[in-house]
């Protein structure tokens, strides 16, 4: 969550929210900056308008994917990466879902 609300901090201050600014938030405030997160989240507001988002955070849910069946050769070390980044993935969906709480 923390990752999301340096992003916050930058937008309200309007600097660019990019890997750097972000790490340098998160330093600031004494947070040790996982650089994927880092690297994730701002891949993942390159096209969210945060303005609109903070007015609507419905526009902030992802549509659903549809799952898609795994091929039989995949090895279990696969999957379990695969499960690590879906896992990841709804993390960052929710601490996006945050984001209009913040400032509604």
């Amino acid at each position: 969550m923390e990752y999301v609300y340096a992003a916050m901090l930058l937008h309200k201050a309007g600097k660019p929210i990019d890997e750097k600014s972000i790490t340098q938030v998160l330093k600031a405030a004494e947070i040790t900056a996982d650089p994927v997160r880092v690297k994730a989240l701002v891949a993942s507001l390159t096209d969210v308008d945060i303005e609109e988002a903070i007015k609507s955070p419905s526009a902030l849910i992802a549509p659903a994917q549809a799952p898609t069946a795994a091929a039989p050769e995949e090895k279990p070390a696969e999957e379990t990466k695969e499960k690590k980044e879906e896992k990841e993935k709804e993390k960052e969906e929710e601490a996006l879902e945050g984001l209009g709480a913040l400032f509604g």
